[in-house]
């Protein structure tokens, strides 16, 4: 193992432990990208940090063998933040880092909706309108194709769509279409330069989700109206267009992809795609649960209710949802649907002394989930971020993904490695979490003791 010394941001030094792997089989491919820098954690140094997961993965029981072995085949990148609280009750956060590179490229999938989201929640304070909030009813409409319009929401409480419906949607059960809705209102130029300006500098969020639009309609984007409860027009944003250039990228996946039906020999272009990296979104994470852990040049613009509302709704499961109807469909979205992290694949009742506010994202074989996890009864509290590329053969587009043999035991076993881990410590001082316990929207859902 080599050891590498790391500036960031604020003249923080970072430890990191280097690996080198086994020879990379053929049918799995490496990818190395340009270099993204981080914003600066605030780091109690004091601690060691390197090997720590390594040596946690170790002592379980050959779980993670696999894992170890293609640490870099794989993709596999984790950070995990231990909290300590002082005499005072605030945080000491030290972070300890797996195989992280943030010169990887990793497709980002869903996960971008949670940045996205607090934007959202942030341009609302921007603009500062009298009768226009969260709940106000949002209509999106079509500038050309091929934009779609939105003018009816029957999954709300009004039938109306709004930008706080949108938000459930996205934290319950990463709903695309709420994400595109987001996206066409703030405008991607909005998005990049506002993240870039909170010190995310390598991040590229460009294109909505699972529609099949070009680079150059993604740069165009609906027009946006808001009325209030008197159905009086209190807002019209017309269609935007981005006609900001950014740093051009050199991003693939893959030996192969197919497309249109063929199969195409050669990494796939992922270089106009989405792109964020793993420590900016545990770094977005911390901002939110702790923002006073970030400089404030470096927080996101919410009020207290923004914080509690994106917490709650991050943490609430599907199933005790009625708006929308999540609870009523318990087959598609189950109580752990959405929770990779501790629970994987499993689709039964979960104990309901654990939260985990996280958001996931899974899409051409990579699976990442962004988490912080807290245990009321014992007073546990962590993040826990973490990402794999599940796809032995190579081939994207193909629909042969291994996230059931891979990804979601991954998830599950490295998520009960840490917590039981984090059970077992001693903490000079309990965490007060009150302040995390919601009252949810829907029926009381079933929970093991």
């Amino acid at each position: 193992m080599l050891l590498k010394i790391a500036r960031l941001t604020g003249g923080v030094l970072l430890l990191l432990a280097i690996t080198s792997g086994n020879p990379t089989p053929k049918s799995i491919p490496l990818v190395a990208m340009s270099y993204v820098q981080s914003p600066a954690f605030r780091v109690n140094d004091t601690l060691p940090k390197a090997g720590f997961l390594e040596t946690l993965l170790l002592q379980q029981q050959g779980l993670f063998d696999s894992i170890l072995q293609y640490r870099n085949e794989w993709n596999v990148q984790i950070i995990y933040t231990r909290v300590d609280r002082g005499a005072n009750g605030l945080p000491v956060l030290t972070h300890h880092y797996f195989n992280h590179d943030p010169a990887r490229y990793f497709y980002p999938a869903s996960t971008v909706k949670f940045p996205i989201s607090m934007l959202a929640l942030q341009r609302l304070n921007e603009l500062r309108l009298p009768g226009v909030d969260m709940n106000t009813t949002m209509i999106t409409r079509k500038g050309f194709a091929p934009q779609t319009p939105v003018y009816n929401d029957p999954t709300s409480p009004n039938g109306k769509p709004s930008i706080a419906h949108y938000i459930k949607k996205i934290m319950m059960v990463s709903d695309n279409d709420a994400f595109n809705r987001l996206y066409e209102w703030l405008g991607p130029e909005y998005i990049n330069s506002t993240l870039q300006r909170l010190g995310y500098k390598q991040v590229q969020l460009l294109h909505r989700l699972s529609v099949p639009f070009s680079a150059e309609e993604n740069r165009h984007t609906n027009p946006v109206q808001f009325f209030n409860a008197q159905h009086q027009l209190v807002y019209n944003q017309p269609m935007q267009f981005n006609s900001r250039q950014y740093a051009l990228r050199k991003d693939a996946l893959g030996n192969g992809y197919r497309q249109n039906g063929q199969l195409i020999n050669g990494p796939m272009d992922f270089s106009g795609k989405n792109r964020i990296g793993l420590a900016d979104l545990h770094q977005v994470l911390v901002s939110l649960v702790f923002p006073g852990m970030v400089p404030a040049t470096q927080r996101f613009n919410l009020t207290p209710d923004d914080r509690k509302f994106l917490l709650k709704y991050m943490s609430q499961l599907p199933t005790e949802s009625t708006y929308p109807p999540y609870s009523a469909d318990t087959a598609t979205y189950w109580p752990a649907y959405c929770k990779f992290l501790l629970w994987g694949s499993e689709k039964g009742p979960l104990p309901g002394n654990i939260r985990i506010f996280n958001k996931v994202g899974d899409a051409y074989g990579q699976l990442t989930d962004v988490a912080y996890i807290v245990d009321f009864d014992h007073q546990v509290e962590f993040f826990l971020s973490a990402t794999i590329y599940c796809n032995r053969d190579g081939i994207l587009n193909d629909d042969r993904y291994d996230y059931d043999a891979v990804g979601f035991p991954f998830m599950k076993n490295l998520g009960q490695a840490v917590y039981q881990y984090e059970r077992n410590r001693e903490r000079k001082v309990k965490p007060d979490l009150s302040d995390l316990k919601f009252e949810y929207d829907g029926p009381p859902v079933k929970v093991v003791e």
